[in-house]
């Protein structure tokens, strides 16, 4: 199982060293950043888990980024902030955090919130995909998230099993990312249990739902531009995706 990454979004460099220094010690990989500019940056280069937003980020408004994070997004959010409020903790939940976390706060009780956060049945949260009232665009292809089709540069509407499906929007909502057979695996089988390891004929049957997926969209699937293999790791969808309103 891959080792969860979780993204830091504060600005108070003490407080921020603080969480990243701890979370590390914990055996998480963690990043950083200090506003939305930068927190959109972090996505796009890692494999992101879980975000702790804080609330108060200079000009910025925590509500509002998580807000803007859930239009296109289901990676879990815990909000940690100075505003205690039962008003403060329910804005948070309106716009979709997970959970509220009042600064000042033990370390130990951040820690078993992000565990129990993860462990909540989000299965690895950055690959859940985009929300299937989006459309995306990739190489001249056309993915329509109402209709679950796919049409081809040509205009051709190609068809695609259910699992070639949730396969093909697990690449689409995490372009240019590594992702490992078993991060596919979990993110395409909700009944999936997290603490088993990919056995041998999981990881089999990812490659050959993987060629399945290459024959209907690539031109070429012995030299494909897509779906590229990493060696020693899985796979990676290398086109660009631009998600839009269906």
């Amino acid at each position: 199982m891959s080792i969860p990454s979780i993204l830091v979004v504060e600005d108070d460099y003490e407080m921020q060293e603080m969480m990243l220094k701890f979370l590390r010690k914990n055996g998480f990989i963690v990043y950083a950043a200090t506003n939305s500019d930068e927190l959109q940056n972090e996505l796009k280069k890692h494999r992101i888990d879980i975000i702790l937003l804080d609330v108060m980020l200079g000009d910025e408004n925590g509500i509002t980024i998580c807000k803007e994070i859930r239009i296109n997004q289901n990676i879990p959010i815990i909000i940690v902030s100075a505003l205690a409020t039962d008003q403060d903790r329910l804005s948070g939940y309106g716009v979709g955090a997970d959970d509220y976390i009042v600064k000042p706060f033990n370390p130990d009780l951040l820690l078993a919130r992000v565990k129990a956060v993860l462990k909540r049945g989000l299965k690895v949260p950055s690959l859940s995909y985009r929300r299937n009232t989006y459309s995306y665009s990739f190489d001249n292809w056309l993915y329509d998230g109402k209709k679950d089709t796919i049409v081809s540069p040509e205009g051709f509407h190609i068809s695609l099993s259910y699992k070639e499906t949730k396969m093909l929007k697990v690449f689409l909502a995490n372009p240019n990312i590594s992702l490992s057979r078993e991060e596919l695996a979990n993110a395409i089988d909700d009944s999936r249990d997290l603490n088993n390891k990919l056995n041998v004929d999981e990881s089999r049957a990812i490659d050959v739902l993987i060629g399945r997926l290459r024959s209907k969209i690539e031109k070429d699937t012995k030299l494909p531009t897509l779906i590229k293999t990493e060696r020693g790791l899985g796979y990676i969808f290398t086109a660009e995706v631009k998600p839009k309103n269906a």
